[in-house]
């Protein structure tokens, strides 16, 4: 089980990079617009509280792979990290999701991942 969880939350930290890279540094890019399906006008509006979001999910994905590298040697570190990177990240695609019912692709993509991590952690204790 420690081997699907490392997967799983490497995966989820890997995502939430992903998400950075787009709300951080591409929010207006034509690509990205479609992705979040926002408007020039809307992404222009929203650009500067993106990049904010995007370092939200970046600091999600850091404590989630310090956890999985402090697991081996300090467990009850490593999990706890993994437990609060991941939750928070299946967390978010929830409240994504009960916002905006149009959202529950992105919640999907984002937050499945995350959420089987926190399973497989937790049945690993």
């Amino acid at each position: 089980m420690h081997l699907v969880t490392v997967i799983l939350a490497a995966l989820a930290a890997l995502i939430h990079v992903y998400i950075f890279v787009l709300e951080s540094f591409r929010w207006t890019d034509p690509g990205t617009r479609r992705i979040f399906g926002i408007s020039a006008e809307a992404a222009e509006t929203t650009r500067e509280l993106a990049y904010n979001q995007g370092f939200y999910n970046l600091f999600l994905a850091i404590v989630t792979a310090v956890g999985l590298v402090l697991w081996p040697t300090v467990p009850a570190a490593g999990v706890a990290l993994i437990l609060a990177g991941t939750g928070s990240m299946a967390a978010a695609a929830l409240v994504l999701v009960t916002r905006d019912s149009r959202k529950t692709r992105a919640a999907v993509i984002q937050g499945t991942l995350p959420a089987l991590a926190v399973v497989s952690t937790l049945f690993t204790l």
